[in-house]
């Protein structure tokens, strides 16, 4: 439990004490690469609900959730976007979720206080808890709506290491995932829930790993039992958590106390093809592992061209590099030269994007 001591330090790793408005405001600005905000729902419960057997369901009633009106909510929301916004890196970026009493105001605060949406992602809840009374319809999601900075601002989205987390399929943005149950469950002395909305960490880790890279620093200011600390620590992000309430930082700190940070070679992900150092064509033919003269063939074995001394290929009516002479043989408006060539050695057809790669490793 720690306190903030002035403006110009940044307490990484730590559960910070206090309103969550005021501690952000006496943080550093531009110091955290995102934010991930778990707000009240201003839920509006009225009366106790039961179950069918008459037991009583426990719902969000807490003090924290109270708000004296739709106005006095928003004005929070307001507030604390601001402060949040302030201490977002150019290139950072936020996420918001919530339930349908509330995502649609905090979304339209988001774009008021200048933040870009970037998507809304449904949570499906795969096992969501049924609606006893039987007059809506069962309440089976939430949103998070993710936004970066500013319109045009840069921000980390790791395409690839999501792909891979869904079996080599683009990842959408309706995720199905079970609540917080069983054993992740965090249960207080009495044997209750820690915490009524503890978000699982199955959650967490497909943000992080989606919208961070090792060594960022992460704030949640509204930190509950610390979900987002604990899975940033394991995944070797720095977290910032803001927590009002003694239990919920009490119960965080002594979770987070038993997380063991991955190792480095566990922590690292599949790259964006983009993201991988620039390899000209042109280096092939300058180290040799393509000659001038030599024949290329493409892919689909209709077409031919000659290297050049330049890097550049020559077909029967056409010059230019690997990508432009695919383009035009083809008929087609673009082409990825690197996948559409390919040389032979020794009897066998090799993709020239095999050398390229082999010049990536030497630089990595």
């Amino acid at each position: 439990m720690t306190k903030p001591n002035s403006a110009d330090a940044l307490p990484i790793n730590t559960i910070l004490e206090g309103d969550c408005i005021d501690v952000m405001n006496g943080l550093p600005a531009a110091s955290v690469d995102l934010i991930f905000a778990d707000p009240p729902y201003n839920l509006q419960l009225k009366g106790d609900l039961h179950r069918p057997d008459n037991s009583r369901v426990d719902a969000v009633d807490d003090d924290w959730d109270q708000f004296s009106s739709f106005s006095a909510y928003d004005q929070f929301t307001r507030d604390w976007l601001k402060a949040a916004r302030r201490l977002l890196k150019p290139d950072g970026a936020i996420w918001v979720i919530g339930s349908y009493h509330n995502i649609f105001r905090v979304g339209a605060a988001l774009q008021d206080a200048g933040y870009w949406i970037l998507n809304d992602v449904v949570w499906r809840k795969s096992n969501p808890m049924p609606n006893f009374r039987g007059k809506r319809f069962t309440n089976a999601h939430e949103t998070m709506i993710w936004a970066s900075k500013s319109e045009g601002a840069k921000y980390t989205f790791n395409y690839e290491a999501l792909k891979a987390l869904n079996e080599g399929i683009q990842m959408r943005s309706d995720w199905v995932l079970p609540i917080c149950n069983g054993g992740e469950r965090l249960k207080d002395e009495d044997g209750e829930k820690a915490h009524p909305t503890q978000k699982p960490q199955a959650l967490l880790h497909r943000v992080l790993v989606g919208s961070t890279k090792p060594g960022n620093i992460v704030l949640d200011p509204f930190f509950g039992t610390g979900t987002t600390g604990a899975v940033a620590k394991m995944l070797g992000r720095d977290w910032i958590g803001i927590e009002r309430e003694d239990k919920y930082r009490t119960v965080a700190e002594k979770r987070i106390a038993a997380v063991r940070r991955l190792d480095k070679s566990s922590l690292e992900v599949t790259a964006s093809k983009r993201a991988e150092p620039r390899v000209p064509f042109g280096q092939l033919v300058e180290r040799g592992m393509l000659r001038p003269g030599e024949e290329l063939h493409s892919m689909n074995g209709r077409h031919k061209a000659k290297v050049r001394a330049d890097g550049t290929l020559i077909g029967n009516d056409i010059k230019g590099s690997i990508h432009q002479v695919g383009a035009h043989l083809e008929g087609a408006p673009s082409c990825n030269g690197w996948t559409y060539w390919c040389f032979k050695r020794d009897g066998k057809t090799v993709p020239i994007d095999v050398l390229r790669q082999q010049i990536r490793s030497e630089l990595d």
